[in-house]
């Protein structure tokens, strides 16, 4: 059985992260997205420093977003991660929803792969260490 791999966390967007139209400016989604990765990764013991430690870094090499409505100033809003594939890859889905209507207003992928820290070599196959992280059998 494939376990669950996916968390939720909640965002509140500050007058700072509007742009001269009152609402979210675009950049500051990527900043919740990465809010979202980051706690998602915690989950399973794998952020950016043990995953340092393992060995590996894991650059962001594609980054695909659809905006379908605007997010406004203190708007609660729900921002979902959830890996969606780790054998050669790791890609992570993301949606961001109003907390009060569940309204989707954006939706996005990254796609990140391992590269070696010692050598600066991109892996073609996700290493053991992710698979035993996330609690999958390595193929």
């Amino acid at each position: 059985m494939r376990p669950d791999l996916a968390n939720e966390i909640a965002v509140t967007p500050a007058f700072h992260d509007l742009d001269p139209m009152a609402v979210v400016w675009h950049g500051h989604y990527f900043k919740y997205f990465e809010l979202a990765r980051c706690a998602l990764l915690q989950r399973f013991g794998y952020d950016y420093l043990e995953m340092r430690e393992s060995g590996y870094v894991w650059p962001i090499v594609d980054l695909r977003t659809k905006y379908v409505r605007s997010a406004t100033l203190n708007q609660s809003l729900k921002v979902r991660a959830e890996i969606v594939e780790w054998e050669n890859r790791l890609k992570i889905d993301y949606e961001i929803r109003d907390a009060a209507t569940d309204q989707v207003l954006t939706r996005a992928h990254t796609i990140q792969v391992a590269v070696k820290v010692e050598t600066g070599e991109m892996q073609f196959m996700s290493p053991p260490v992710l698979f035993e992280r996330l609690g999958i059998a390595t193929p």
